[in-house]
């Protein structure tokens, strides 16, 4: 088995939005979906723009796909070869993991089309394809090669007001409708075609066209650059687009595909984690760290990256908590600078969640659930569809799962206790912490008879059971956060003027000192027989199976959650909730505890999202449980091999790529099989492989050193590099 090669034979129109994700290209800049080169609007291709947000009407915000400025169409006798419409005799797609390139091989009878495509990680901007055409029969050849708008969009129309320019590079100039963001796309060829080409430009694009009688046996190869710039990266986009072509023709095609291709091997030199013993682990494990690797913002220095990388629109584009839970772990230890980007992204909009918390009636910073540009909250009060009436149905994300700023005061916290590194602290991510300290003070539920406080109104991540109390994993996480906040003062010690001056700027002075009697207040989880209650009442509710809550759903489409949903009132939940707390602090719980909690919430588990299985593999491993950690982890590392996860909540689609899933298998293998831990400065292993694994070996960043790590069942070591 190759163990960086996914490949499919035949073509299925059915399966060409999770196809689109699996052969996913991209390099934090934008994503190109893995479909064909002629793909029209019905099979969902798209050119995902990073950070390019747009409104149409009062639908959801989104994020905008640019034109298709890598769309090639032949024709053979008149007849269009499309996988769609013409029977060919044989397809495959693959994707070179190790390098991201999609490439399809493709038997129309009386042509064969091999192509080889890529998004460049050498160059934000570019996107290269070779397209090569044996003939197999004399006849009259076309090949269109161009700039299609005929764009597929959720939420949209999203672009506007389009030009089109021909020369020796075509160039298609357009507008968002709600902030008037231009985006300029380009594209030029360099091919061994003998013929004149003719050049037209209209309602669907701008396109170059190649005509010509054939004999069998000839071979035409087109080599496409192309390249997309918007004003938010340069004033004059179109220009900007029209250089990066030429540029890149005249280095060449076999020149811009060894930049692209050394720019991984670094990429996988500070990242590849080798597993030996399984092949279809090891395969789901390079899957995993490539499409997370792949939508990394390394062109940006205070970016984050959406729940769905840039795979599309779903989830609007939005950056959850994702990042900081599932994607951040990877980065601290293997790219700390990608780590950075995302965490200066939260400091940048800090802004936004104070503005949030106002809204509320709350001081401090409240994070936006779904977080688009700005800090601004992309979560609306109405994120599912009831399947039966069509009508939206009041959800209560945005306004309840306050866990989100404890989360990212947890990832600032331990990107300097991984890195060593407290410049991130004093460039905004303390402001940050006391700042997500202030509104938990400020949200904090007290009783006159009580010494003790609440977090009432809340949800957990499981969101089958909306507006809850005493969430274990929200009080816990914001104790985390009060403390972090409290330690601040001893990391600054030898600065002791700058944190005075800081809390003074704050306006802090008071809140500091109510911050250690909030802390003490806190309710601790209720146990049950070892067993930590997910939240107030969670016990007195029914206690039934998951084919038991399953039975009762009338439509396979139907949300689970809310007021309505066939979960809300039974101890089924959607996904890991208190076992995710017991896998982020580890210290807090007791081997008894974890052991206890696992056996009685994994079966009343659905995991109906990607985030789950990996919590539960991380818990199992330091309980034994190692056959149930091997069987999560393969669900987890899998899911964008196979394709999978959930495609629907209500009529709302929620299809892509799972990053949260990617990263949880590097946690897995990293945290879990190996052990590995950043105590006090000390890198440490606690190996517990499961037998299907022989050897583990990766690299780690920490505390400013690289090292390589390896792991057997007879122990492991760390070695300076």
């Amino acid at each position: 088995m190759d163990q960086w090669l996914l490949r499919k034979e035949g073509f299925d129109p059915g399966d060409a939005a999770a196809d689109g994700n699996r052969f996913l290209c991209a390099n934090g800049y934008m994503g190109l979906r893995g479909v064909p080169e002629e793909a029209g609007r019905e099979l969902f291709p798209a050119i995902n723009l990073a950070g390019v947000y747009d409104q149409y009407g009062d639908r959801w915000r989104e994020p905008v796909n640019a034109p298709n400025a890598l769309w090639i169409g032949t024709w053979f006798d008149g007849r269009p070869l499309s996988v769609e419409d013409a029977s060919p005799a044989s397809h495959v797609t693959e994707l070179d993991y190790r390098y991201g390139i999609y490439r399809r091989h493709t038997d129309f009878g009386p042509l064969r089309i091999d192509s080889r495509r890529l998004v460049s990680m050498a160059s934000p901007h570019l996107l290269l394809d070779e397209y090569r055409l044996t003939i197999c029969q004399d006849g009259e050849l076309r090949v269109r090669t161009g700039i299609s708008t005929e764009i597929w969009d959720i939420n949209g129309p999203h672009l506007f007001d389009f030009s089109h320019k021909t020369g020796e590079t075509l160039r298609t100039c357009c507008v968002t409708g709600e902030k008037g963001i231009r985006v300029a796309a380009a594209q030029c060829v360099d091919t061994d075609w003998p013929a004149a080409e003719e050049q037209t430009r209209g309602g669907d694009g701008v396109f170059r066209c190649f005509r010509r009688a054939v004999r069998r046996g000839e071979v035409w190869t087109f080599r496409v650059f192309a390249s997309v710039w918007t004003s938010l990266d340069t004033p004059e986009p179109s220009e900007a687009a029209r250089a990066c072509c030429l540029q890149a023709k005249a280095e060449g095609f076999a020149a811009c595909l060894e930049s692209h291709r050394q720019a991984w091997e670094r990429i996988w030199a500070r990242s590849e984690i080798a597993l030996e013993g399984d092949g279809e682990a090891a395969l789901a494990l390079h899957a995993s760290q490539y499409h997370l690797n792949c939508i990394a913002p390394r062109h940006a220095d205070r970016m984050s990256i959406p729940a769905r990388g840039l795979s599309g629109q779903t989830y609007k584009g939005a950056i959850f908590w994702d990042a900081e839970m599932f994607f951040f772990p990877m980065f601290v230890y293997t790219q700390p600078e990608i780590a950075r980007s995302l965490l200066r992204y939260r400091i940048a909009t800090l802004p936004g969640a104070r503005q949030k918390a106002a809204e509320y009636g709350y001081r401090g910073a409240f994070y936006a659930w779904e977080s688009q540009e700005g800090g601004k909250e992309g979560c609306t009060n109405f994120n599912v569809v009831d399947v039966f009436t069509h009508r939206p149905v009041r959800t209560y994300f945005r306004d309840r799962q306050i866990h989100i700023s404890a989360d990212i005061a947890y990832a600032l916290w331990h990107y300097f206790e991984i890195t060593g590194d407290r410049s991130l602290l004093k460039e905004g991510g303390a402001s940050v912490i006391l700042e997500c300290a202030r509104f938990y003070l400020s949200r904090a539920n007290g009783h006159l008879d009580s010494e003790q406080v609440d977090f009432a109104d809340v949800i957990g991540p499981d969101e089958y059971h909306e507006r809850v109390s005493n969430n274990a994993f929200t009080n816990q996480m914001i104790a985390a956060c009060l403390e972090y906040a409290l330690r601040l003062k001893e990391v600054f010690a030898d600065q002791p003027d700058w944190f005075g001056s800081l809390l003074e700027e704050l306006g802090y002075e008071a809140d500091w000192e109510r911050l250690p009697d909030l802390l003490r207040r806190i309710r601790p989880p209720r146990e049950q027989g070892g067993v930590l209650e997910q939240f107030d009442g969670y016990f007195a509710l029914e206690d039934c199976g998951l084919d038991t809550v399953r039975s009762r759903l009338r439509d396979p489409r139907e949300y689970w959650g809310g007021d309505h949903g066939v979960a809300g009132t039974t101890q089924v939940i959607k996904q890991a909730d208190v076992l995710a707390l017991m896998a982020l602090l580890p210290e807090r719980f007791t081997d008894e505890q974890v052991a206890a909690s696992w056996a009685y919430y994994e079966p009343r588990t659905e995991h109906g999202s990607s985030l789950s299985a990996c919590m539960y593999a991380l818990t199992a491993c330091r309980v034994g449980r190692l056959e149930e950690a091997w069987r999560l982890f393969m669900k987890t590392a899998q899911i964008d091999v196979l394709g999978g996860g959930k495609q629907w909540a209500g009529e709302i689609y929620i299809g892509g790529t799972h990053p949260a899933s990617n990263g949880g298998a590097w946690m897995i293998a990293v945290l879990g099989f190996a052990g590995l831990r950043m105590r006090g400065g000390r890198l440490t292993l606690h190996p517990r492989l499961p037998r299907q694994i022989k050897r583990l070996s990766f690299p780690v960043t920490a505390a400013g050193r690289r090292y390589r790590v390896e792991v057997t069942r007879e122990g492991g070591t760390v070695v300076p590099l």
